[in-house]
Formats: C-alpha cells, sequence, structure tokens
C-alpha cells in the first residue's frame, strides 16, 4: 500500500545515487518501474496524523500509511526506528528477510 506523499518518497529514495548504484537500474528503468508501481500497491488516504511518533520524519508518512490503510506489518530494514511507534498501534514490524521467511512457511 502507498499514499501520495509515500508514493512521492518511493521516488525519490529509488532515485538518490547510492541507491542506484546498489540495484542498477537507469533513471529511465525507474521512471517505468514507478509508472507500474500504482497497479500493484493498495492506495492510501491519509486522514489522520499522529506525529511526531518516530525519530525520523520520512519514517512518519510510512508509519501513517500503514496506520490508515490498516496494515497488519510494516517491513523495513528499519526494525527498530518503528518498533516503539508500531506497537503502539498494533502494528508488526519485519525485516524483508522475517517476511520472506513468513511468506516461505
Amino acid at each position: 500500500m502507498a499514499s501520495p506523499p509515500l508514493f512521492l518518497e518511493y521516488e525519490e529514495v529509488l532515485k538518490r545515487p547510492e541507491h542506484r548504484l546498489a540495484h542498477g537500474l537507469s533513471l529511465e528503468a525507474v521512471d517505468e518501474f514507478l509508472a507500474e508501481l500504482p497497479a500493484l500497491v493498495e492506495p492510501v488516504e491519509v486522514h489522520f496524523w499522529w506525529r511526531p511518533q518516530t525519530a525520523d520524519p520520512d519514517d512518519e508518512m510510512v508509519l501513517e500509511t500503514a496506520i490508515n490503510g490498516r496494515a497488519n506489518a510494516v517491513v523495513t530494514y528499519n526494525v527498530a526506528d518503528f518498533a516503539v511507534a508500531a506497537r503502539r498501534f498494533r502494528i508488526s514490524v519485519l525485516s524483508p528477510a522475517e517476511l520472506l521467511k513468513k511468506v516461505r512457511a
């Protein structure tokens, strides 16, 4: 799921030079991926804000999207950054590896 602000954050992060080095995609390939992504995610309108809940302001939009979208979990490499706030809203926080283990089980 994604809210409009979170989708814009995905775009900004995917186009950062250090992330482009990691994923190896051209800007055109990133744009193509982003053009198709809305068909794969559930759109979420953020009606309520609970800021501040996390130390990183960019994490707030992820948490707000999860809360407003009634997500079961936030999947992130920043598990520690979300742990307290997600627990407050009864949302699990999983690393990508933990999610893959659950999916494979």
